[in-house]
C-alpha cells in the first residue's frame, strides 16, 4: 500500500522532468521564414511566413532559434499561413529562416496545479485511492445483468471505480455513450474525458444521438465544450459552443467571423507583399478578436453551468478552471491506455464514480523524457498501474475490469490472429462480422481474400536509415505499397490507409501521395501515417508496412521490444475487410525471435495461406499508374531511351561487385554530351567517363535521370538478394528523387 501524497509527488516529479527535458532538448521543431520586424516596442514583435498551417495555440510560449541566436517568447498569432511573434530580444530587422520550437510543456504545468490541489483535498485523495488500488469487493448486483449496457450502469452506480476493457471493434463506444445517457436521464452530471479531440466529438455526439433517438433531448443540456469539432464529425444537435453560440448570441458569433475573415485576407496580403501598414493593422484585429474571444469564453461557461453531460480532452480540463473546479455525478474516460497515470487519477478525482475505458493492448502513452520516474508513470498506463493488467497476466480478470468480448469490426480472417495471439481467445467475432465485410473483401486487389502478407523476400536490400533521423525507409516496399493503394482505389476502394512504425517511411508515403495522387485523395480517404498516428481510427482497407529487410542486421525495435506486442496488434486492428502486409518474410524469420508478435504475425499468414510472393506480382498488378511502371528487369528498351533522352544528369548507383555488361557501358558511354553522368560506388568506374563520382554507395542499384525519372532494380547486375522474377520499377517523381539525392548529399552538387 502506497499513500495517495507519494502517488501525487512522484507524478509532479515525473511530470517536472518531462517538462524540463522537453525544454532543453526540444520536440516540435517548425521552419519559418521571411521575418521581418514589425515593432520593438518592449518586446520585439516580428512577423513570419511558414511552410504549412500551424497550430500553435495563440499565447503559447515557444523558443526561437536562428543561426547561434536563441529568444523565448509567445504566439500573438497564428492562424493560415502566416505567424505574429512576440520576443524578448532582437534577431535585427530581418530573418530569412528560422527554427520554431513549441512544445505542449504548459498542459503538463497545469496537471502539476491540479495534484497539488488534490493534496489538499481528503475526498480527491481517497477518490484516487480507489483508482490506484481497487482492491475492495465488487458491489454490483451482478445476477440482474441484461447486457453490455446494463452491467456497466450498474457497476458504475454501486462502485467507486470501473474499468473497462475495450478491445478494438467490441462497443466500446456504443456502450459508454448509452451509459452516459443513462444517468443523464436520471438528472445526473457526466463528464466525459478523452485523450484526442477526435475521441471526445465521437463519443459525445453518440451519446447525443441517442438521447435524441429517445426523444428526451434538450438544447444545452449535452456540450461539447473547447476545441474544434475534427474533420467528418457533423454534430446534428445544436451540442457544441459554436453552435450554441450561433443560436443564443448571433450577434457575438458573427462578430468573431468577420474579426477572423479579417485577419485571413490581411495575412493573405503579408504573405504576398508585407508592409507595416499591414502588419500593425493585423496586431489591431487580434487586439479585438481576443476581446470577443474573451466575451464568447464568458458565454461558454455559462453553457459549461448549465449542461448535465459535458465532453472535453484532458489537457482541457486540467487546464480549465471551469471544469476542474466542478463536481460530477460520473466522469468517464475513454482512451486511457493512452493517458499518463496521472492524468487518469486527475480525471477520477472529478467525480463521485469514475469508469476509465482503454484497451491496455494497444499503444501506451508517449513521453520524451528518459528518467526512471517518467518511464514508470509517464510510459505506461493506469491499467498496468494500478494492478488490473496483473490479473489478466494470471488468468483472471479483476473484480472491477469488465471485458468487452465481441468484436464487429473485422473479418473474421483477420480477427482470427489478434483473437488468439493478442487477447488470447477472450475475445470473439460477432456473427454479423462476416457478412458485413464481405463486400469489401471481394474488391482488388487480391478479391476474396481478407488477410495477406506480400512478401518481398529476394528482392534486393532496400532498406535504409535516414541520415538525419536514423529512420528507416525502403523504397521498393515503399513503391508495392503504393500499388496496393492505386488497385485499391480502382477496385472500388474509398477508405484506404498505409501505416509504417517508422515516421520516415510515412513521410515518404504522404510526398509520394501528395505528388502523384493528389486528385484521388480529393475523391476519397486515401490517408499515409505511422502506427501512433492511426490508433483510434478504422478503415476498409489497410496497408501495413514494416519496412525492415536486408541490408539491415537486425529488427527495429518498433518491431521486436517492449511494445511491439501492441504496435502489431494496432496495426491489424485498425482493419474493417482487407488487411495487407508488406514485409520479407525471409527477414523476418532470420531476425525475430519465434515469440515476438511480428514473426507470429509472418507465420501465421504464410502458414494460412495467406502468403503472396514476387512471382505473382503479374497477377495483382493490373492497372499501371501514369508515373509507376513495374518492367521485367531484363528488358532494358524503356530504360536505354529514358538514358538517351536524359537532357540534364545521369546518377547511377553501382553496389560493390557489380559488373556491368557490354551493352550498359556502351548506353552510358554514348550519352549526350550535356548530360552529367555521376557513379555512386566504392568502385571505380573511368571506362564510363563519369563527370564525377561518390564514394558513399547504396547496397541496391538504381538509375536516376534528370532528377526525376528514377528506375528501381536496375542495372541488374548491381542487385544482390534478388531471385527470379527480376522485377524493376519505373518512377516519375521529382519529390522522391530528391529525397534519395538529399540522402546521399547531393542535391547542392547537381
Amino acid at each position: 500500500m502506497t499513500s495517495t501524497k507519494i502517488y501525487i509527488s512522484e507524478w509532479q516529479q515525473a511530470l517536472q522532468k518531462e517538462i524540463n527535458y522537453l525544454k532543453k532538448y526540444g520536440g516540435n521543431r517548425f521552419t519559418i521564414m521571411n521575418g521581418r520586424l514589425v515593432s520593438n516596442d518592449v518586446h520585439y514583435t516580428y512577423y513570419f511566413d511558414t511552410t504549412s498551417f500551424l497550430r500553435v495555440p495563440i499565447g503559447a510560449t515557444v523558443r526561437l532559434e536562428w543561426g547561434g541566436m536563441k529568444s523565448s517568447g509567445r504566439v500573438l498569432s497564428s492562424e493560415g499561413k502566416g505567424l505574429i511573434l512576440e520576443l524578448e530580444k532582437s534577431f535585427g530587422d530581418l530573418v530569412p529562416e528560422a527554427v520554431l520550437l513549441h512544445d505542449p510543456w504548459e498542459l503538463l504545468e497545469h496537471l502539476i496545479q491540479r495534484l497539488d490541489e488534490m493534496k489538499k483535498s481528503k475526498r480527491k485523495r481517497l477518490r484516487i485511492k480507489n483508482v490506484m488500488e481497487p482492491s475492495m469487493d465488487a458491489r454490483h448486483p451482478a445476477d440482474k445483468i441484461k447486457s453490455n449496457v446494463h452491467e456497466l450502469i450498474l457497476r458504475s452506480k454501486y462502485n467507486p471505480v470501473t474499468f473497462v476493457w475495450g478491445p478494438p471493434g467490441t462497443g466500446k463506444t456504443y456502450t459508454l455513450a448509452r451509459t452516459a445517457a443513462n444517468k443523464y436521464f436520471q438528472d445526473k452530471r457526466v463528464l466525459i474525458l478523452a485523450h484526442s479531440n477526435q475521441a471526445v466529438d465521437v463519443l459525445i455526439g453518440e451519446a447525443a444521438a441517442f438521447i435524441e433517438q429517445k426523444n428526451r433531448f434538450r438544447e444545452g443540456d449535452v456540450l461539447r465544450y473547447g476545441g474544434q469539432a475534427a474533420e467528418g464529425i457533423l454534430f446534428q444537435n445544436s451540442i457544441t459552443s459554436k453552435q450554441l453560440l450561433e443560436k443564443q448570441d448571433p450577434l457575438l458569433a458573427a462578430d468573431k467571423e468577420r474579426l477572423w475573415e479579417e485577419r485571413r485576407m490581411i495575412k493573405n496580403d503579408l504573405s504576398t507583399s508585407f508592409s507595416k501598414r499591414d502588419s500593425d493593422e493585423l496586431l489591431e484585429i487580434e487586439t479585438k478578436l481576443a476581446r470577443v474571444l474573451e466575451k464568447i469564453r464568458q458565454k461558454e461557461t455559462e453553457f459549461l453551468n448549465e449542461a448535465y453531460i459535458v465532453g472535453t480532452t484532458l489537457a482541457k480540463a486540467a487546464m480549465d478552471s471551469s471544469v476542474h473546479e466542478k463536481e460530477f455525478d460520473l466522469v468517464i474516460v475513454d482512451e486511457a491506455s493512452m493517458a499518463y497515470v496521472p492524468q487518469a487519477a486527475f480525471a477520477a478525482s472529478l467525480g463521485k464514480r469514475v469508469i476509465i475505458c482503454g484497451d491496455f493492448k494497444q499503444l501506451p502513452p508517449i513521453a520524451s523524457g528518459r528518467d526512471s520516474l517518467i518511464t514508470k508513470w509517464l510510459k505506461e498506463d493506469i491499467f498496468h498501474r494500478a494492478g488490473v493488467v496483473d490479473w489478466v497476466k494470471d488468468g483472471e480478470l479483476h473484480p472491477h475490469l469488465f471485458l468487452l468480448k465481441e468484436q464487429r469490426r473485422m473479418h473474421p480472417d483477420i480477427s482470427a490472429f489478434t483473437n488468439k495471439y493478442i487477447y488470447h481467445s477472450l475475445v470473439g467475432d460477432h456473427e454479423s462480422v462476416k457478412t458485413s465485410r464481405n463486400q469489401i473483401v471481394k474488391q482488388k486487389p487480391f478479391p476474396g481474400r481478407a488477410s495477406l502478407l506480400l512478401d518481398t523476400s529476394f528482392s534486393g536490400k532496400h532498406c535504409m536509415s535516414e541520415k538525419t533521423s536514423q529512420s528507416r525507409y525502403n523504397l521498393w516496399q515503399l513503391l508495392l505499397s503504393f500499388q496496393l493503394i492505386h488497385e485499391s482505389y480502382l477496385g472500388g476502394a474509398t477508405s484506404i490507409g498505409y501505416m509504417s512504425p517508422y515516421r520516415a517511411q510515412a513521410s515518404l508515403m504522404e510526398l509520394l501521395l501528395n505528388d502523384l495522387y493528389k486528385d484521388e485523395q480529393s475523391q476519397a480517404d486515401i490517408t499515409a501515417a505511422t502506427v501512433h498516428k492511426f490508433q483510434g481510427s478504422e478503415r476498409d482497407i489497410m496497408i501495413f508496412d514494416s519496412v525492415d529487410d536486408a541490408p539491415q542486421s537486425r529488427a527495429g525495435m518498433l518491431l521486436t521490444g517492449k511494445d511491439s506486442e501492441r504496435l502489431i496488434n494496432v496495426a491489424i486492428t485498425r482493419t474493417r475487410g482487407k488487411f495487407v502486409h508488406v514485409a520479407s518474410h525471409h527477414f523476418i524469420q532470420n531476425h525475430v525471435y519465434r515469440g515476438k508478435t511480428l514473426r507470429q504475425l509472418a507465420d501465421y499468414q504464410a502458414n494460412h495461406q495467406q502468403r503472396v510472393t514476387t512471382s505473382d506480382i503479374g497477377t495483382w498488378i493490373q492497372n499501371q499508374h501514369p508515373r509507376l511502371n513495374w518492367v521485367h528487369a531484363k528488358k532494358l528498351e524503356r530504360i536505354f531511351t529514358d538514358i538517351e533522352n536524359a537532357r540534364s544528369s545521369l546518377i547511377i548507383s553501382l553496389p560493390q561487385k557489380t559488373g556491368l555488361t557490354r551493352e550498359w557501358e556502351e548506353k552510358l558511354l554514348n550519352r549526350n554530351k550535356r548530360v552529367d553522368l555521376t557513379i555512386l560506388s566504392r568502385g571505380t568506374w573511368e571506362e564510363l567517363q563519369p563527370s564525377r563520382s561518390e564514394e558513399g554507395s547504396f547496397p541496391f542499384p538504381f538509375v536516376m535521370i534528370d532528377n526525376s525519372i528514377l528506375w528501381l532494380g536496375l542495372p541488374l547486375e548491381g542487385a544482390d538478394q534478388v531471385l527470379p522474377p527480376y522485377v524493376a520499377a519505373r518512377l516519375n517523381s521529382r519529390a522522391i528523387s530528391e529525397y534519395l539525392l538529399g540522402q546521399i548529399s547531393l542535391l547542392e552538387k547537381i
